[in-house]
């Protein structure tokens, strides 16, 4: 029996340094229908270029580009409207899959009929060298859970298309992944984890959580914008994600 497809979202902005490696670990997949949709947001550099050489050698790589600079959530909703899989995926331009992600991840869902699920991950430097930590996924989480805090790291996150239907990240400029998240657990009640680790993630030196005003000032937005809480709502819960996040959610990061 034919797998189903799988759509890998993957956005790109001046990404020639990582995109070969990113691009790379998808084609390593031993599970082997999938297509990757890349969406670049108007690079300056030679990304695109990248990006067409893969899609001449390997026709599962289709390459969109956005006219002027729009942002990841315009990226990522322009690749979900053309993507044709039974399973949405995510995979940023900087991080990695394991080459058993999507076999083990498919028929973890498939088995046991789950809508949404995620993975541990593990961490490494912005050279690509490992870390030694791991962040280990929850069993499982739900909205309530999810609104003090991303337990969904977006690299290891699938959800069920067919299911649910094409669902799509709201256009704010950061911490749209994790609104896309709230939204679907939302709909299903929970989001379950393999806890292994399936992917890497890139710690970058200009990422948003190396910046905790910035990361505060995003999450605000998401709050206000993208769960419409006034703003009294909106500070309580800042006040119990900085509670959730620098005292309970450190516990997750493991060594390997």
């Amino acid at each position: 029996m034919r797998k189903p497809l799988v759509s890998v979202i993957t956005p790109t902005y001046n990404a020639e340094a990582f995109i070969s490696e990113t691009i790379d670990s998808v084609r390593a997949q031993n599970y082997a229908n999938w297509e990757m949709i890349l969406v670049d947001d108007a690079s300056s550099d030679t990304t695109v270029e990248v990006l067409n050489t893969y899609a001449a050698l390997d026709n599962r790589i289709k390459v969109h580009t956005l006219k002027t600079n729009s942002g990841a959530a315009i990226a990522r909703n322009t690749a979900i409207k053309n993507a044709s899989g039974s399973y949405i995926a995510f995979l940023d331009a900087d991080d990695l899959w394991k080459p058993e992600k999507l076999t083990k991840q498919i028929a973890f869902m498939q088995e046991k009929d789950i809508a949404v699920s995620f993975s541990s991950y593990e961490l490494m430097d912005e050279q690509g060298n490992s870390l030694g930590k791991m962040i280990k996924a929850l069993p499982k989480v739900d909205f309530s859970k999810m609104v003090k805090s991303n337990y969904v790291g977006n690299l290891t996150g699938i959800y069920d298309a067919e299911k649910l239907g094409k669902v799509y990240m709201p256009n704010i400029r950061k911490r749209q992944d994790w609104a896309l998240w709230l939204t679907l657990i939302k709909k299903v009640g929970f989001a379950y984890s393999l806890e292994e680790p399936l992917a890497r993630y890139r710690i970058r030196e200009n990422s948003i959580s190396s910046n905790k005003l910035n990361l505060l000032k995003y999450n605000y937005t998401i709050y206000r914008k993208a769960l419409k809480f006034g703003a009294f709502k909106s500070i309580l819960y800042l006040i119990r994600f900085l509670i959730e996040h620098f005292f309970i959610k450190p516990q997750q990061t493991t060594q390997l």
